[in-house]
């Protein structure tokens, strides 16, 4: 949490920083990136548990699934291949999820309103601390890779750096909405629980623990995880650790994802700035 002292120097900091007119958008980024990158080294907890979760359902779930690998409708190849790439969806999805309970501290500490005053740009507010949720998580799905290749992951370097990439970009998805949400609510007690709310169903339906595909689920659970757009995403990641590039699952799930980013960033953006304003 922020303290007052912390929060007087930082926003002394933007209005010496922020206050030439016409102050560029990157600059101003570039500026509360730093400041948060600050914040996050210097209270590195959420940052340890983030990669923590993912960590022990690799060591503890992953290996139940080298007794799947010949059951009807299980994909083919190295169930690390199925498995790692759904846990780096997941902490995509649930790494940067949270960050908006740190922005109802800064709220209530009075950063945000202090930072209203400033000429800095009202998007770079938002940008910046995307930008620190990405590299953060940019950072453990490197981690989280090397671990899935000490258990026995075999995959091609262009899947890895896909499955990188689809992790920043729903990083910034949901730290972006995340950040909405909170400025709306403006309460961990109502955050919390609306979180959990649409994150458990969302993963369960996403088939990030077991593939939901015909032939391994139930019919009417594949059907109803088509509604589910973080099920394209899964599938698309885990083409890409099958060196699937040419199928359709990688295209569709890359051009959700890319969706998402889309609406999530865009409302986040409209939202954070009626609020600023």
């Amino acid at each position: 949490m922020t303290t007052p002292t912390t929060a007087t120097a930082s926003i002394t900091t933007f209005r010496t920083v922020a206050a030439p007119a016409g102050s560029s958008v990157l600059r101003d980024t570039a500026l509360v990136f730093r400041r948060a990158l600050r914040l996050s080294l210097r209270n590195p907890v959420w940052t340890v548990m983030g990669l923590a979760q993912p960590l022990l359902y690799l060591f503890f779930f992953g290996p139940l699934l080298t007794k799947l690998t010949n059951v009807p409708g299980f994909p083919p190849g190295n169930p690390w291949q199925i498995f790692v790439p759904a846990i780096m969806v997941m902490l995509g999805l649930f790494g940067a999820a949270f960050v908006g309970f740190g922005l109802v501290s800064e709220w209530r500490d009075g950063v945000i309103d202090r930072m209203r005053v400033t000429p800095m740009s009202r998007f770079a507010l938002l940008a910046g601390r995307v930008l620190r949720d990405v590299v953060v998580l940019t950072s453990q799905a490197v981690l989280l890779v090397l671990a899935g290749l000490a258990m026995g992951l075999r995959a091609p370097v262009g899947g890895i750096v896909v499955g990188i990439v689809l992790v920043a970009v729903m990083g910034a998805t949901m730290s972006a909405t995340s950040y909405a949400v909170a400025l709306i609510l403006k309460s961990e007690d109502a955050l919390a629980p609306l979180l959990n709310g649409v994150l458990l169903p969302v993963m369960l339906l996403s088939g990030i623990m077991l593939p939901i595909s015909r032939g391994f689920a139930p019919n009417w659970l594949y059907d109803v995880s088509r509604i589910n757009p973080m099920s394209y995403v899964v599938e698309g990641a885990r083409a890409a650790f099958l060196s699937n590039f040419d199928g359709h699952q990688f295209w569709v799930g890359l051009g959700v994802a890319a969706a998402l980013a889309a609406l999530g960033v865009g409302w986040a953006t409209r939202t954070f700035t009626r609020q600023s304003s």
